[in-house]
């Protein structure tokens, strides 16, 4: 076994994926995020890819089972894929099909598979926090040997629910793994002009006494050694940790983004360091240039397949519209 494979298959997978969700999704909505209805749209809503950050989703799922529990963000695709679940269900989300994960209803942002822990991604940022926290006093309480894994960005640490989330964890030891995805930009504004303090997300977490530990988001060997050590700590019974990654969103806010506000010798210099570039090149060294290569084959057709199945498959009948809808009383559809 070689590990650099293994986390270059879940890169490449989830990069496959979301260029594919990209290609479907040119049309379907505005940059200022009004729906379009463009004929050969598949995806319609606000798409938001990760593209440039798959060795921190890789790297530390690599290191959970099934029964781990997992909160993601808007931008969930690859926590999603690297948990475990199935890319053809996702894509039938995202396609806004009956068979996709929440019935077509809850597109990119929602996608949640209990089966293999992903309790889902969220469209609120921060809101995975508390969820996962949560998730992990439950876990303590029945007394079950799993840990939850909340994924959150740089722009969260500054709301409420990230102190108030840690805080918590810390208070009641919970095994708790908090991931920041440090992609230096909340949706299409700089984050560090805005962010008080030097390394933020590991200086907060310290200041509570919750141990943090910084590392090369975009190197995914790195990414894998310090979730291990975070992880075994945090089933061990040491409390939550942690785990700050640095890392670069190559893609705009959402898909239809040109990104236009960033500088373009910064992205150019992110392009180089591209997690699944970084990783091939060390492959080819190695000499498993062909394995990559296969690896690559596989995620494309596995993708394709995906693809296809979600638009062979049918959209939820229009009363599907008024199923799995809370009532909070009285009131009428009008």
């Amino acid at each position: 076994m070689n590990e650099l494979l293994d986390l270059y298959r879940t890169m490449v997978r989830i990069r496959a994926f979301e260029d594919a969700a990209e290609a479907a999704s040119q049309g379907g909505v505005s940059w200022g995020g009004a729906a379009t209805e463009g004929a050969e749209v598949r995806v319609k809503g606000p798409l938001h890819l990760s593209t440039g950050q798959e060795a921190v989703a890789a790297g530390v799922c690599a290191h959970l089972h099934a029964r781990d529990l997992l909160t993601s963000t808007h931008r969930g695709h690859g926590h999603t894929l690297a948990k475990g679940a199935d890319p053809a269900r996702m894509m039938c989300e995202l396609f806004g099909r009956a068979s996709g994960y929440n019935g077509g209803k809850g597109g990119s942002m929602h996608i949640a598979d209990f089966s293999v822990g992903m309790l889902g991604a969220n469209g609120v940022v921060t809101a995975g926090l508390p969820i996962a926290v949560g998730a992990a006093h439950g876990l303590k309480i029945r007394g079950e040997d799993a840990i939850a894994v909340s994924f959150f960005g740089d722009g969260a640490i500054n709301r409420g629910p990230f102190l108030e989330a840690l805080n918590w964890a810390q208070i009641y030891r919970l095994p708790v793994l908090f991931v920041c995805e440090d992609n230096r930009i909340s949706a299409t504004t700089q984050s560090a002009p805005m962010t008080a303090g030097e390394q933020a997300a590991s200086a907060r977490a310290q200041a509570l006494g919750i141990p943090a530990v910084q590392v090369d988001g975009n190197a995914a060997l790195a990414v894998s050694e310090a979730a291990r050590k975070l992880i075994e700590e945090i089933r061990a019974g040491s409390g939550p940790r942690l785990l700050h990654a640095l890392t670069y969103r190559l893609k705009g806010h959402v898909s239809v983004d040109p990104a236009s506000y960033r500088d373009p010798a910064e992205v150019a210099q992110a392009l180089k360091n591209d997690p699944i570039v970084l990783a091939r090149e060390r492959l080819q060294a190695q000499g498993l240039g062909e394995q990559a290569a296969q690896i690559e084959r596989e995620a494309d057709e596995e993708i394709a397949a995906a693809v296809a199945t979600a638009s062979a498959a049918p959209l939820p009948p229009p009363e599907a519209a008024y199923s799995d809808v809370v009532s909070i009383g009285e009131g009428a559809w009008t």
